[in-house]
């Protein structure tokens, strides 16, 4: 937990605590004056860019209740601030909470409203913490606060099979004089600081001053006549028994006099405090609740010490995973070193095992690297070597959808250099001529070589009619050149169509069997 800095703040004086590890230590008192808030300054120096809380406990504080139409969600935000802007125009510290529902007519929202009315309290130390750039968390009210307080302890008390009463005054004495809070069913509904004179027991006002409230909250028919009020007052130990004996109870008053230990336990606060505003600091040491009052743009410094502080987290999150990364490799690295030196043993140990083996067998006929590049070779040779078997298989395919064609005699070759013959320098004429070395390509090493393939044709369909001759010869020559990679020639038509020849025969006239339209292509695919 993160050391805080809590303000208390009265009409006389405001009181500096420190929050550390769970417990408050303190405080540093000014007083409501120059001097006062120049000391404050100097204070806030020292304590460096550390967030506080601020509680106020004022007279000026007002509450009001209203009833507005159950309106939910943004809209009935806006509608509960125009009303409280209306209700309290002259304060920025104003606030409406929403306690529930009439159970009358159309059932409108009770909503309690609230502000400080003297904003000029505050000012002067709240310009003081932006001077010195302190961050402000929040402006909390100490009778909200007491609310809290009340539930806490109420909260006890019903594990204790105890009933909550319905109205309930809860009485403390604080530091900016005697707090009565009244609660309805659990809801905060009025609230006053009474600031008794310094010649005034304040055993003495409690009994008066209650009965005041209670006839004031009749008046105001927050408490029929009949109703019994429960009166919770918190008070030092020692005092506890005094004050019993002052405060009888009355026909619709029920006193209930606690020492502020009872507070404390329901706090789980370590020592006993001495007065009930260390209640309230502890509450919200403990738990910082969101801020009663909006801050009106007095919280731009907290923002920032939130920011810095998200930016700090997440630069210890990004140093912890590059050095638990850092540390992972490490562990990895080793690992995989270890392993290298075993697999590296493990092979010095087989090529050992491998030479022993070797060196009992008899001698090889070759070395194993050559008999290797054999088996490769003999393997490229046979993917690649030059057969007509994957050229005829696609003449075959073209055959097959032109069965108006027929084959008469088939030429293949491979394309490949080393077929010409050199004569060997000073033979004698008539000598036989040497062969040159046939090329690699020749077996299809390191790639099938082009082959070309001459093909003879006839047409059968059509004898009589050049047009249709030429169509089907056309269309099986077409049929061949789709194949991939073929390239396809025409070397002799059926006819010659030259205009230089002259034309013989009858139309319509069938010829013989040998003198069928025959033709001639040239084939070459390269793969």
């Amino acid at each position: 937990m993160f050391p805080k800095q809590l303000f208390y703040l009265t009409s006389e004086q405001l009181q500096a605590w420190q929050w550390r590890q769970g417990t408050l230590s303190g405080p540093a008192v000014f007083p409501a004056t120059r001097a006062g808030v120049d000391e404050f300054i100097d204070y806030l120096e020292q304590q460096g860019a550390r967030p506080a809380w601020l509680i106020v406990d004022l007279i000026e504080e007002d509450f009001s209740r209203h009833a507005l139409p159950h309106v939910r969600g943004r809209a009935g935000r806006q509608l509960r601030a125009r009303r409280l802007a209306q209700q309290y125009r002259d304060t920025p510290y104003r606030a409406a909470l929403v306690q529930g529902r009439l159970e009358e007519g159309r059932r409108d929202d009770v909503v309690l409203f609230t502000a400080l009315t003297n904003p000029a309290l505050l000012a002067p130390w709240i310009e003081a913490m932006e001077l010195m750039r302190t961050p402000l968390a929040g402006i909390y009210s100490a009778t909200l606060l007491s609310a809290t307080l009340l539930e806490r302890m109420a909260h006890q008390e019903r594990t204790q099979d105890t009933p909550a009463p319905h109205h309930r005054l809860l009485v403390t004495l604080q530091s900016g004089g005697l707090r009565q809070t009244y609660l309805q069913g659990g809801a905060l509904k009025f609230s006053r600081l009474v600031q008794p004179t310094a010649d005034t027991d304040v055993a003495d006002t409690i009994a008066p001053e209650t009965g005041r409230t209670q006839q004031f909250l009749t008046s105001v028919r927050l408490l029929e006549r009949d109703d019994p009020l429960h009166v919770t007052v918190l008070v030092p130990a020692a005092a506890v028994a005094e004050l019993a004996a002052r405060c009888q109870d009355g026909p619709t008053t029920l006193y209930d006099v606690q020492p502020l230990d009872t507070a404390a336990r329901a706090l789980r606060m370590a020592a006993p405090p001495v007065l009930a505003d260390q209640l309230l600091l502890h509450i919200v040491g403990r738990s910082a609740p969101d801020s009663h009052y909006r801050l009106g743009g007095k919280e731009d410094f907290y923002r920032m010490w939130r920011l810095r502080l998200s930016l700090y987290a997440s630069s210890a999150v990004l140093a912890t995973t590059c050095l638990a990364w850092t540390v992972a490799n490490l562990v990895g690295y080793g690992i995989a070193h270890g392993n290298a030196d075993g697999l590296r043993s493990e092979t010095a140990h087989y090529q050992a095992a491998y030479r022993n083996s070797m060196s009992s067998m008899p001698p090889a006929v070759d070395r194993t690297a050559n008999m290797k590049a054999a088996v490769q070779i003999d393997r490229m040779v046979a993917q690649q070597g030059p057969w007509p078997l994957h050229m005829l298989g696609m003449v075959s395919e073209a055959l097959e959808k032109s069965p108006q064609i027929r084959l008469t005699q088939l030429e293949w070759r491979a394309q490949v250099p080393g077929a010409a013959t050199v004569a060997v320098p000073g033979a004698a004429p008539g000598s036989p001529a040497l062969v040159a070395p046939t090329s690699s390509l020749a077996l299809g090493i390191p790639k099938a070589p082009p082959q070309a393939l001459r093909l003879q044709a006839e047409v059968l369909a059509g004898q009589d009619n050049y047009r249709v001759v030429l169509e089907n010869m056309n269309g099986f020559a077409q049929q061949l050149a789709r194949m991939p990679h073929m390239t396809v020639e025409i070397a002799q038509l059926p006819f010659d169509i030259r205009s230089n020849v002259k034309l013989s025969g009858s139309v319509g006239v069938a010829n013989s069997g040998e003198d069928r339209a025959k033709f001639t292509l040239d084939l070459t695919w390269k793969p």
